[in-house]
């Protein structure tokens, strides 16, 4: 199964997340979730980023909570919303919210 999993919240999900198994996980960080992509605690990445997955963050929502597409993880795509509708309908069988 191809999964998307939509992150909204940086705090919650991390726990389910790591119990999910798919032949194709992808993880769109939207809302609070663009965290995950851009923060940093005690010089680490989220340790969520270490999943085996293809991630993503909407542009939108990095770009209003004044990240740059720069500041980034590099095991982040950032995608807009025309890019976020291709993958879900192209990419992915199911999509879930977190």
């Amino acid at each position: 199964m191809k999964l998307a999993v939509l992150m909204s919240d940086y705090r919650t999900g991390s726990d389910i997340v790591d119990r999910l198994s798919a032949e194709k996980l992808g993880i769109i960080l939207v809302g609070n979730g663009v965290y995950h992509a851009a923060a940093k605690e005690g010089g680490k990445a989220c340790p969520i980023l270490e999943k085996k997955a293809d991630f993503y963050a909407l542009t939108e929502d990095f770009e209003s909570r004044g990240f740059t597409a720069d500041k980034l993880d590099s095991r982040v795509k950032a995608v807009n919303y025309g890019d976020l509708v291709d993958l879900i309908f192209n990419d992915y069988e199911k999509v879930i919210w977190l």
